[in-house]
């Protein structure tokens, strides 16, 4: 509710947005980790390669940075876990290979000796 008659209700904080928020974290959270891609990265990518990420993950890009975190936050939880279950199917990244589609290594300058 507005704390007063001329402020408009906050939608994007109510419990629905909420939840819609947390589901569409989990399905570019879920892309991301299969492409071992971890919270930190991510983060640091530009807008438009998120918005592509989030394409590709047949989800609408989130419209604040709000719902990143939550993907990295979630990332994260999984590396985490993961690492403590190397052996279940789940701790398997099946697209590891994709990861150079979107995480970019920095170029090591040539340094012309032999």
């Amino acid at each position: 509710m507005p704390d007063s008659a001329d402020q408009a209700p906050d939608h994007a904080h109510s419990d629905a947005a909420t939840a819609s928020r947390v589901a569409k974290a989990r399905r570019l959270a879920a892309y991301a980790w299969a492409r071992e891609i971890s919270g930190a990265e991510l983060l640091a990518l530009p807008a438009s390669t998120l918005r592509k990420l989030a394409r590709a993950a047949e989800t609408n890009p989130p419209s604040t940075g709000e719902t990143w975190q939550v993907v990295a936050d979630l990332l994260d939880q999984k590396d985490a876990w993961a690492a403590r279950n190397p052996g279940h199917a789940a701790a398997v990244r099946t697209h590891a290979d994709e990861k150079l589609l979107w995480v970019k290594q920095p170029v090591k300058p040539w340094s012309g000796e032999s």
